[in-house]
């Protein structure tokens, strides 16, 4: 007997997890690229800052000597004759002498080794003094490195750390979720599951019509999204990107199958598929609830990716409504995103970019 309650509980609390998990990359990925943008911000202002201005009626010739100001170096000490004297001066022609009384019989004075706390320009703790209208040493203070904050750097993952963690994560749901149908005996009818070699050659076929048509589809939505000054996201896309012949073999054997697979059994089987087998609740009120989470899900991709991965969900929910297979949207959702990685990252191809104009 099938336990349909205790399955939809189970699912969810995957779906729960999943968009907590999905929150969450999105807020580190946020905070990290903000935290990057505002420590350049304020190097470049206090660079901005460090360099003398000079007004516009200034003339171009240099200062002289005489109208220069003494450095603290120059006002420190000065060796004024063989006898050990020491002058100091203070840049207006005052000075002082220090002598210090060698022996007699022509031997040489003792050197004197310290120079004089009151002009070295240091703290009693042996740091330098600084001026905090010194523009210089502001700059200095702020091109010191930052702390990390608990932001995550999107520079600072490679590739096949972020490979390994979609696949793992998503995997890890996806046996989640078969071991609760096997576990209350949900049959495999109600997921849009069948064992058979028609149910094989037609999914294969209709799911590479759907996924061709819906890829379209989905690059017109955003071009005209673009065009319209509602720029998405491709962040996500581009972390994931491979640069080498392996790692796109991991991607598209490995990674983009478990990702197609876990995300159409979670939001059309569980979702819409044993509901409706279940109660008999009608799968179109399903396909847009479904929708809905598979949007929110996919955070990453911006405001507009949200909205256009919201009408790509309820149309792989209507295909997979009306035919009845899994399969079908399984290899639909698949080409959609190895299309989408081959052509822009791939290829290099932006066939949809004259809409955008």
């Amino acid at each position: 007997m099938p336990q349909w309650a205790t399955f939809l509980g189970l699912t969810g609390v995957v779906l729960a997890l999943l968009l907590v998990l999905s929150h969450l990359t999105q807020s580190a990925f946020t905070d990290g690229t903000d935290d990057t943008d505002g420590t350049d911000a304020a190097r470049r202002d206090a660079s901005t800052d460090a360099e003398p201005r000079r007004s516009a009626d200034a003339p171009l010739e240099p200062a002289s000597a005489d109208d220069a100001e003494p450095s603290p170096a120059d006002a420190v000490r000065e060796r004024a004759s063989d006898d050990g004297e020491w002058r100091s001066h203070d840049g207006h022609g005052r000075s002082g002498s220090v002598s210090e009384h060698g022996s007699s019989g022509g031997e040489r004075p003792a050197e004197r080794s310290a120079t004089p706390p009151s002009a070295a320009g240091t703290e009693s703790d042996g740091e330098p003094n600084r001026d905090a209208s010194d523009p210089i040493a502001s700059a200095r203070e702020v091109d010191r490195p930052e702390p990390a904050g608990p932001g995550v750097d999107p520079d600072s993952l490679s590739t096949g750390m972020v490979l390994a963690n979609v696949a793992f994560s998503q995997g890890l749901f996806a046996l989640l979720l078969l071991g609760a149908a096997i576990y209350t005996a949900i049959p495999a009818s109600a997921l849009g599951v069948a064992f058979s070699l028609s149910y094989l050659e037609s999914g294969l076929f209709l799911g590479t019509v759907a996924g061709l048509a819906f890829y379209v589809a989905n690059e017109l939505a955003a071009a005209g999204a673009t065009r319209f000054g509602f720029d998405h996201d491709e962040a996500l896309r581009e972390l994931l990107s491979p640069d080498s012949a392996t790692g796109w073999l991991v991607l598209l054997v490995g990674v983009l199958p478990i990702i197609a697979g876990f995300e159409e059994l979670l939001f059309r089987a569980a979702l819409i598929g044993v509901p409706a087998a279940g109660y008999g609740v009608s799968p179109w009120l399903l396909a847009v609830g479904s929708s809905i989470a598979f949007a929110l899900g996919h955070g990453m991709q911006g405001s507009v990716g949200i909205v256009v991965t919201g009408l790509l969900g309820f149309g792989l929910a209507a295909v997979y409504i009306v035919t009845g297979s899994l399969l079908v949207v399984v290899v639909a959702h698949y080409l959609v995103n190895a299309l989408e990685f081959v052509v822009h990252e791939g290829l290099g191809l932006e066939w949809a970019e004259t809409l955008e104009g």
